[in-house]
């Protein structure tokens, strides 16, 4: 039976970031946003409440913090375990004023102004201008929209640590980010992988922060060969 594989999206996101990843892989199941949720936490028990018994899962940016705390709750039901794009670090002086910032615009303006200050940065520099990628990208965040944005800084914002629970992780882990990525960078995923038993790193030359859709084809190999791996 081929074991199902369970995608959480980053922020302001949904399914549509799994595009790719949704067509090479049939078992996948793409929680489709981790909507208007105001904790790391809450999103974690929602994802249970709708998974398959045993699963293995797959974390993109925010979504990789929720699926560490999936782990936390439930270690026997995931299998095998993918850290996208992500971190672990507690907030650093000036989030918290940036993400308000960000969510100001949004209800100031519209979700067009809001993401189109966000989303560029997030994508590695000749990626910012390349519509085939930017434009579907844009096209999400803007329907996911300005309030899903403001709950979920807030969960960002308010999120558990993790330095106890890295260790403790016994499954097969794949850590991956883009060798573009400023807002994840390698060092960071580095850190990462050392903290966790046995994790494999990879870094895809590159991509930026939206790595599922900037690497599609080089991120589905990765995929493929943890879902298979002793």
């Amino acid at each position: 039976m081929t074991l199902p594989l369970l995608l959480l999206p980053g922020l302001i996101s949904d399914a549509r970031i799994f595009a790719a990843q949704l067509a090479r892989f049939p078992q996948a199941i793409a929680v489709d946003g981790l909507g208007p949720l105001a904790s790391l936490q809450a999103m974690a028990e929602r994802t249970l409440e709708h998974a398959p018994e045993r699963f293995a899962l797959l974390g993109h940016s925010m979504g990789g913090r929720v699926a560490l705390e999936v782990v936390r709750r439930a270690p026997d039901r995931v299998v095998r375990l993918a850290l996208l794009s992500t971190g672990i670090h507690q907030p650093r002086p000036g989030e918290a004023e940036s993400r308000h910032a960000l969510r100001d615009v949004g209800r100031a303006e519209d979700a067009a102004a809001l993401v189109d200050r966000w989303l560029p940065p997030m994508l590695a520099p000749a990626h910012r201008d390349d519509p085939a990628i930017l434009q579907p990208l844009r096209a999400m965040c803007i329907g996911v929209g300005v309030e899903d944005f403001a709950a979920q800084s807030e969960a960002m914002l308010s999120r558990p640590p993790v330095d106890d629970l890295l260790p403790r992780i016994a499954c097969p882990t794949l850590v991956i980010t883009g060798a573009e990525d400023a807002w994840s960078p390698p060092a960071q995923h580095e850190a990462i992988a050392a903290l966790i038993p046995d994790a494999r790193l990879a870094i895809i030359p590159g991509a930026g922060h939206m790595l599922p859709a900037e690497a599609p084809d080089a991120l589905n190999e990765l995929i493929a060969a943890w879902l298979t791996e002793g």
